[in-house]
C-alpha cells in the first residue's frame, strides 16, 4: 500500500536511525525505506536497501530509482580517531546520498539532519551553557558544520525544507553504536559486581556534581518525525533533550540499587586501560548467566565512557525553542536509564 508520505531513513540500523524507522512503523500514513550496509536486526515494516554510502557508485546504483521519497531522515555516521579525520567521510555520506536522491525525488518535502552537542563545542571542553540553537559555532573542524552548510546550499531556492536536530548524549538499548552511554554503564556495573566491588563513579569528581542532560533515542525519533512534518520547523535547528537534568551524584546511587549493588566513592579511572584485560572475565559472565555471545571488544566504546564522565562542567541545552514550536514531549531521565537497563536484560546482554 502506498501512503501519502514516503520516508528515506539513511543510516537506518544505527542508534538514531532504527528508532526513526520504528517511530514511523507506529504511524499509519507512512511508507519507509531504510538505507544501511546490512539487514536490520529488529522487526520492521520498512523496506531496506543495502548500500555503501561512502561509495558514490554504490549510491548511484542503488538509490537512483527512489523518485517516491517525500521525507529524508539523515542519521548516518562513521567513526574516525580525530575530529579532523571525521569531517570528509561523514560529509561524504550525506553528499553521496542526497546527490543521487534529491534530483530524482521531485516530491521531496523535507530533509531532517541529525547532529549533536558537538555543534556547540562540547567535545572541546567547557562551553557556554545552556546551549542555544543560535549560538556561535565553535572552532572547526566539525563535520556538523560541513553537513549543514551543504544541506542549506543544496536547498536554496527549492520547495523542500530542512531541519537539524541537536540531542545530548543519545541513550538507547541498541548495541554496536559507539556513542551510547547505556551499555557503558551496564557493562561497567556488571563487571564491578562480578568482582565484588561497589559501583564507583569512574569519572572526574566535578562531573559527578555537574548538571548533565541526555536524550532518549525514542523521544529523539519522535521529535524528528514532528519537525519533518510541522511547517513551522522549516529551515530551523532544534535542541532535543529529555526535558529534565540530572546530577550523577544523585542518579548514580539509584543505578547502583537497580543492579543490586552498594554505591562507592568517586574513583576516576581510565576505562580504556582498566577494561583492557576484562575480556576473559566478560566471557565468564556470559557463560555463567547464559547471555548472548557479544564479543567484548565490540559491545562497549570505553572511550565514550571516558568522554561522558570526564565533563566536569554543566552539559545542558536550552529546549525552549522546540517547546515554543509545539513539541512538548519529555522523558524522566532516571526512569529512562532503569528502563533501558531492563531492556538490555531482556535481550540477554547483561544478567
Amino acid at each position: 500500500m502506498t501512503h501519502g508520505k514516503t520516508a528515506l531513513v539513511i543510516g537506518a540500523t544505527g542508534m538514531i536511525g532504527r528508532h526513526v524507522v520504528q517511530a514511523l512503523d507506529d504511524l499509519d500514513d507512512w511508507d519507509t525505506i531504510g538505507l544501511a550496509r546490512g539487514a536490520p536486526d529488529f522487526e520492521t515494516k520498512a523496506h531496506f536497501i543495502a548500500v555503501d554510502l561512502s561509495d558514490p557508485d554504490s549510491c548511484k546504483a542503488n538509490l537512483s530509482g527512489l523518485a517516491e521519497i517525500t521525507h529524508i531522515f539523515f542519521t548516518g555516521y562513521t567513526d574516525r580517531p580525530t575530529w579532523a579525520e571525521q569531517c570528509a567521510p561523514n560529509t561524504a555520506l550525506l553528499v553521496n546520498a542526497l546527490g543521487v536522491v534529491e534530483p530524482v525525488a521531485r516530491g521531496l518535502r523535507h530533509v531532517c539532519l541529525a547532529q549533536g552537542s558537538k555543534y556547540y563545542g562540547r567535545h572541546l571542553g567547557a562551553h557556554k551553557t545552556p546551549a542555544k540553537e543560535d549560538d556561535d559555532r565553535a572552532m572547526p573542524p566539525n563535520f556538523y558544520y560541513n553537513q549543514q552548510d551543504y544541506l542549506m546550499e543544496l536547498q536554496a531556492g527549492k520547495a523542500w525544507s530542512w531541519s537539524c536536530v541537536r540531542p545530548q548524549a543519545v541513550c538507547g538499548h541498541a548495541l554496536g553504536f559507539p556513542l551510547n552511554l547505556v551499555p557503558v554503564i551496564a557493562v561497567y556495573a556488571t563487571i564491578s559486581k562480578e568482582l565484588g566491588l561497589p559501583l564507583r563513579f569512574p569519572g572526574k569528581p566535578g562531573a559527578y556534581s555537574a548538571i548533565y542532560s541526555v536524550t532518549d533515542a525514542e523521544l529523539l525519533a519522535r521529535s524528528m518525525v514532528w519537525m519533518a512534518t510541522e511547517p513551522g520547523c522549516a529551515n530551523e535547528a532544534f535542541n532535543i533533550t529529555n526535558g529534565d537534568v540530572i546530577r550523577w551524584q544523585y542518579t548514580w546511587p539509584k543505578i547502583a540499587d537497580h543492579f543490586g549493588m552498594e554505591v562507592g566513592p568517586v574513583q576516576e579511572i581510565d576505562l580504556i586501560h582498566m577494561m583492557s584485560d576484562k575480556e576473559a572475565l566478560w566471557d565468564h559472565i556470559v557463560a555463567k548467566h547464559g547471555l548472548a555471545a557479544n564479543p567484548f571488544g565490540k559491545v562497549v566504546n570505553w572511550w565514550f565512557g571516558n568522554y561522558a564522565f570526564g565533563t566536569d562542567w554543566d552539559v545542558i541545552s536550552d529546549t525552549t525553542k522546540c517547546r515554543r514550536h509545539g513539541f512538548l514531549e519529555f522523558v524522566d531521565t532516571e526512569e529512562m536509564f532503569l528502563r533501558q537497563f531492563d531492556a538490555l536484560r531482556g535481550i540477554k546482554f547483561i544478567p
